[in-house]
């Protein structure tokens, strides 16, 4: 159970509330282009339309989250899916660096999954590999952008990326997340620090740190 205390007013009563009226704003004003995306990701990419993925959340709780699907289901000849590289289209492509395949996300933001601002939420199987401090990331809501999101997005090392998480867990402010969203504006904009698949350099957070765990364990 977390032990996390709000840093201040706006966290403990106004940040959930500026959730809800932002995502439920953002789902009717914008609900032509959530019909328009799901109508071109229908017809390039196939159904279902929407990808769910469960991760953790809040006090490590478990939630689905919803993205517009990116990816073909091509599979080789012995029915095997082929990796995520060779299924990513240009189009899927294109809705990941404009951020629209996130769009769905308002959903989990509305339901109280996630927040606007927040650690990003990373895989189920990464729950293992983190430091104590690390976890701490978990005190609070993922988001669908976050202070590390803002500081590199996916091009800084894996050590970097979680400290910035605790840092913002530990300090959420009002102008802070004010700030955060409009670097993510200008960032998804600009299409700067994005990087995708097998081009990540850091990889898969459980993939690092076992290699980290092996390389130490030969030492000993």
């Amino acid at each position: 159970m977390s032990r996390h205390q709000p840093h201040g007013v706006y966290e403990r009563f106004f940040k959930r509330p500026l959730d809800i009226i932002g995502s439920l704003l953002i789902l009717i004003l914008f609900s032509w282009l959530y019909a328009v995306v799901a109508l071109f990701v229908r017809i390039k990419l196939g159904s279902p339309v929407l990808f769910t993925q469960e991760r953790p959340g809040k006090d490590e709780r478990i939630f689905k989250l919803y993205k517009f699907r990116t990816m073909t289901d091509a599979r080789d000849a012995n029915g095997a899916l082929l990796s995520d590289d060779l299924r990513l289209t240009t189009f899927g492509r294109l809705l990941r660096k404009s951020s629209l395949d996130e769009l769905p996300e308002m959903l989990n933001i509305l339901k109280g999954d996630m927040s606007f601002v927040g650690p990003r939420p990373l895989l189920v199987s990464y729950l293992p590999w983190y430091t104590e401090e690390e976890r701490r990331r978990h005190d609070v809501r993922p988001g669908l952008t976050g202070y590390a999101q803002v500081h590199g997005r996916n091009t800084s090392p894996w050590n970097e990326r979680l400290a910035y998480d605790v840092q913002y867990a530990d300090r959420i402010t009002f102008w802070g997340d004010i700030k955060i969203l409009l670097l993510t504006v200008v960032k998804t904009i600009k299409r700067s620090d994005v990087l995708m698949g097998s081009q990540i350099p850091a990889g898969r957070l459980d993939d690092s740190r076992r290699k980290e765990y092996e390389c130490n364990a030969s030492k000993i």
